[in-house]
């Protein structure tokens, strides 16, 4: 039996970009919904479920950073790209925050675009398929990878798979230094400033997500990585 196609979400408001790129990307084998307007493709996702979403930033009705936020209210977890022809650091940082796994500058190169999906797609893939055993108590915290739940006082969060890598990672470094290089390279696949900056997001959210232990802590140790401690009681 044939495996089923990767579904993408192209999202785009240029015909032509948008055309070429469905041509290309179902010449590789991936089933691509094309939009050329943002509120048709939160319609879209909303209908379906896909692989990954490819956003056009600047779109006719709802411009792909408010597609985006709705986007991770229904699915935290999907993979974002960001395509646009905003260059400025303040638009490629807010994509970040809004969850993105890369914003991809135009013009871009095609071949590039598939080889960074297929990097993402796989990357995720074996993060869901690998068996994680392993449990942690931190503090007042039970954490399971395996289910990503971090677990206090009868309150239950899951995690994303990010989050649950980078908790997981900090876990089995702690009071000790994860290097931040280390961190970058295996959950975002390059330590290159933009992952840097998105991983300090997530950083950020995991600090909320323990504040109920005055006993725990993140600390950055600048320009070399981060400690999760974890003090005597």
């Amino acid at each position: 039996m044939e495996a089923a196609k990767p579904k993408i979400l192209l999202c785009e408001d240029d015909t032509n970009l948008g055309m070429v790129l469905k041509n290309y990307l179902e010449l590789n084998d991936y089933d691509v919904t094309l939009e050329r307007d943002g509120r048709l493709g939160l319609a879209a996702f909303q209908r379906e479920k896909f692989d990954i979403c490819l956003l056009d930033v600047m779109m006719p009705n709802m411009d792909g950073f408010t597609v985006a936020e709705e986007i991770r209210d229904i699915n935290p977890d999907v993979p974002l790209f960001f395509l646009s022809a905003k260059t400025m650091k303040d638009d490629i940082i807010q994509g970040y925050k809004l969850g993105a796994d890369d914003y991809i500058t135009k013009p871009f190169d095609s071949e590039v675009l598939l080889h960074k999906i297929k990097a993402i797609l796989k990357r995720n893939e074996e993060i869901h398929r690998e068996e994680v055993n392993a449990e942690f108590d931190l503090g007042s915290y039970h954490f399971n990878p395996r289910l990503r739940e971090l677990s206090v006082g009868g309150k239950v969060q899951t995690l994303s798979p990010k989050e649950n890598e980078l908790l997981k990672m900090l876990a089995e470094y702690k009071n000790d230094l994860l290097p931040r290089e280390a961190a970058l390279k295996k959950i975002w696949g390059s330590d290159t400033y933009f992952n840097g900056r998105s991983m300090d997001v997530y950083i950020a959210k995991l600090r909320k997500y323990l504040k109920e232990d005055a006993h725990l802590e993140i600390v950055n140790i600048h320009g070399n990585g981060f400690r999760l401690v974890v003090a005597e009681a």
